[in-house]
């Protein structure tokens, strides 16, 4: 099966480029985008599966992840962050976000967790 596109939204330019980095050496095809008022219009031109969205850089609210939920329901969002505790993002954390990892990011976890949205979206469709 062909790995999916993966956006990496991040305002950390140099951490976005470590992430693209994992995701080009795990053999996906990542698209960096420094600012979540770009990630709408790039999704409607460039439909993608996953979004890695960054929590530290990015102010995402529980109703962002709404609406981007209802523009793309099949879309999986992972986060990542420094933090271990989001209490503004609770909403988003239990319905929108698939999984939330933590700052550094390793290789295996990021691995782990695209193959499981990917055997979930097969196993589903």
């Amino acid at each position: 099966m062909e790995k999916p596109g993966v956006v990496v939204v991040n305002a950390d330019r140099q951490e976005s480029l470590e992430i693209v980095a994992l995701l080009t050496d795990l053999a996906y095809r990542p698209t960096p985008l420094y600012k979540l008022g770009d990630l709408a219009r790039h999704l409607r031109k460039n439909p993608a599966r996953v979004v890695i969205l960054d929590l530290d850089t990015m102010a995402a609210d529980n109703q962002f992840f709404r609406t981007l939920k209802k523009e793309h329901p099949d879309l999986v969002v992972l986060s990542t962050s420094s933090r271990t505790y989001h209490p503004e993002l609770e909403e988003a954390l239990g319905s929108h976000v698939y999984a939330c990892l933590g700052k550094p990011l390793d290789q295996d976890e990021l691995s782990y967790w695209l193959r499981s949205i990917i055997d979930n979206q097969s196993n589903s469709g």
